[in-house]
Parts: structure tokens; sequence; C-alpha cells
């Protein structure tokens, strides 16, 4: 593990009037420069279970889907495909979540925790596939929450009614104490 330590910014984002969210930043505090690799994969990683808790999660794909397909089989990492232009990877353990982050930390997807994902969602994976992660705008007040990953850029944005900053850094700061990242408000 690096002696080096990140900083995990959060902070309410305003998207408009009619979406709330989280903005959830990570970066190398000298620099103010994202974080991507592997030590960041696993922060996302962390920090994504530990938002979820107990709820059900999944990853949504909506671009790139063979090398998603490919990167999910070589692994045997079980993924669903709602239609033709979704692909949807169930709840996994640390760590092939963070070989998938690394993988694709060049990619926007997304993830959402709650219970409807269990059920399968024809909504929300039927808006994934018209408009990315636009899918989430109408729906995301069923979930938990639902996440738009853009990790290369050093963002996780949550779309979400029910958790706020505040009790995002409470489960990040759970989450992530073992690891190599200061979890805290904008300086």
């Amino acid at each position: 593990m690096s002696e080096t330590t990140y900083r995990l910014e959060i902070a309410a984002f305003d998207l408009g009037p009619d979406v709330k969210a989280v903005g959830l930043e990570l970066i190398d505090p000298e620099t103010r420069e994202p974080v991507t690799g592997g030590e960041a994969a696993r922060i996302w990683a962390a920090a994504l279970l530990s938002l979820a808790g107990d709820k059900p999660w999944a990853l949504d794909f909506f671009a790139h889907l063979e090398r998603v397909r490919e990167f999910c089989k070589s692994r045997g990492i079980a993924f669903r495909e709602p239609n033709e232009r979704v692909v949807v990877i169930p709840q996994q353990t640390a760590e092939p979540l963070g070989a998938l982050f690394e993988r694709f930390e060049g990619e926007t997807f997304g993830a959402r925790a709650g219970e409807a994902v269990d059920s399968g969602d024809v909504e929300v994976e039927a808006g994934l596939a018209r408009g990315g992660v636009d899918g989430y705008h109408t729906t995301y007040s069923r979930y938990l929450f639902c996440a738009v990953c853009d990790f290369e850029n050093g963002f996780l944005t949550l779309l979400s009614d029910a958790l706020w900053a505040s009790e995002v850094i409470r489960r990040a700061k759970a989450g992530l104490a073992a690891l190599p990242v200061e979890v805290t408000r904008p300086a």
C-alpha cells in the first residue's frame, strides 16, 4: 500500500432543481489531480461497497459492451443483458469490483443500489440503452442511489433522495478507514 494519502472530497452537487445529488472526487491533495490506477480502483470499490451498505447493487454498462463481456467472461464474473445495449453486473466483492473499476476507469458507466436491482428494472435499463446515465434522471428516486462513475476524471456522482452529503461522508469514512484516503468536505 502506498504511503501517499489521497483525499476523497464529498459535497452536495447542484444538478438542477429536480435532482438531488452528492459529488465524490478522489484527488491527490498535493496536485489536485484525479487519482487513477489500481489504488484508486480499490478506493472506489471500497467506497461503493460502503455506500450501498446492505442493499443489493449492480453496475450498468451501456458502451463498449463487447469489452465488458470479454472481461467478465475471462474472470468468471456473472452479468446479464436486459437488452442489446446494456450489460448489468450484479454486486461483487471488493477484489473483482476493483479489477472492473481499474479496467474500465476510462469509461463512464453507472451503478445503482436498492431493492429494485434484484428484480431488474425495465424502465431504467431501457433508459440506459437510449441515453446512458441520463436514464437514471427520472428513476433514481426508486433506489438508495444511482451513480455516475467517471473514475478517469476522479468523480462519482450519486443521485439520491435518501443519502445526504453528511450520510455519504459517514458511510465512506467507515468503509475507507483502512485505505490511504482522507474523507472530507472540499477545502
